[in-house]
């Protein structure tokens, strides 16, 4: 079997270094990594520079996301999401965008290599979940469009606000999550609140529940 190239692209550069030891530890002679990036400028760049066979790709990246890595990318390329977000827009816009396979960080090393092997050869490969995700959105179960544009109203931060709410953090929970004040928190699901015209927590759960977003 040829040695596959992999280009890892996240902005912790914490994460960057572990997902590299463990394809190193475990893919000689099947993988390698051979580029890492930390935002979107510095994935396509890398990207057009290494022609890896494999781009392992967070969803959530400074300027402008995984999907805009894609879009920005030669075509052919082959991208595997790989992402803490199991939320159903992520899944869904990353797919749609090109990407073939989409798992989760809590993925095992083994299951991480097999992963970028089967999407090298063609595979389209998702966590268990999040392949209900993709299916439901092509059956016409989730309104994907409709999604987009209720969550095209809400800045960045502002989803991850109402991921956190929508779940059942308090606000002193969602601020220690995200590094801001309690003040803060309350002025996004304020905002969230009236973009969405919702009234409450109870209905902003609801709201986000039947969207697949929690």
């Amino acid at each position: 079997m040829t040695e596959l190239t992999v280009v890892v692209v996240d902005d912790h550069a914490m994460f960057r270094t572990g997902v590299r030891a463990e394809l190193e530890r475990l893919g000689t002679g099947r993988v390698r990594v051979v580029g890492e990036a930390e935002d979107v400028d510095t994935a396509v760049d890398a990207v057009a520079g290494l022609s890896p066979d494999v781009v392992l790709l967070d969803v959530h990246l400074p300027g402008g996301g995984g999907p805009e890595v894609i879009r920005r990318s030669r075509p052919g390329t082959t991208f595997l999401a790989l992402s803490v977000s199991d939320a159903a827009e992520d899944v869904i816009g990353v797919i749609r965008a090109g990407a073939r396979g989409y798992v989760t960080k809590n993925i095992s090393a083994e299951e991480l290599l097999d992963a970028i092997e089967r999407v090298a050869g063609g595979d389209a490969v998702f966590s268990p979940r999040l392949a209900g995700f993709v299916l439901d959105a092509f059956a016409g179960t989730i309104d994907v469009a409709h999604v987009d544009e209720d969550l095209d109203r809400l800045t960045e931060r502002e989803r991850e606000v109402m991921r956190l709410i929508a779940r059942g953090y308090a606000y002193k929970e969602v601020a220690k999550e995200l590094f801001i004040s309690i003040k803060t928190v309350e002025t996004h699901v304020s905002s969230v609140l009236r973009k969405l015209q919702l009234s409450s927590r109870h209905e902003l759960t609801r709201w986000a529940s039947d969207r697949r977003l929690i």
